[in-house]
């Protein structure tokens, strides 16, 4: 299996997730729909498809 690198970020997860709802007819709050990237997010790594890597700052 070939494996890929993917970039996912939360707040764009969190856009995404705020924008649907609208759509859908809900009100979401900007922290309901963070938790939701967060969770979502958490879930990816649960289920190994995706493995998170924290940036080294060069200082």
């Amino acid at each position: 299996m070939k494996e890929i690198e993917v970039v996912i970020d939360t707040e764009e997860i969190a856009e995404f997730f705020y924008e649907q709802l609208i759509v859908r007819g809900y009100v979401p709050k900007r922290e309901e729909v963070e938790d939701l990237a967060d969770i979502t997010f958490d879930y990816l790594l649960e289920k190994c498809m995706i493995d998170e890597v924290f940036e080294e700052d060069d200082d």
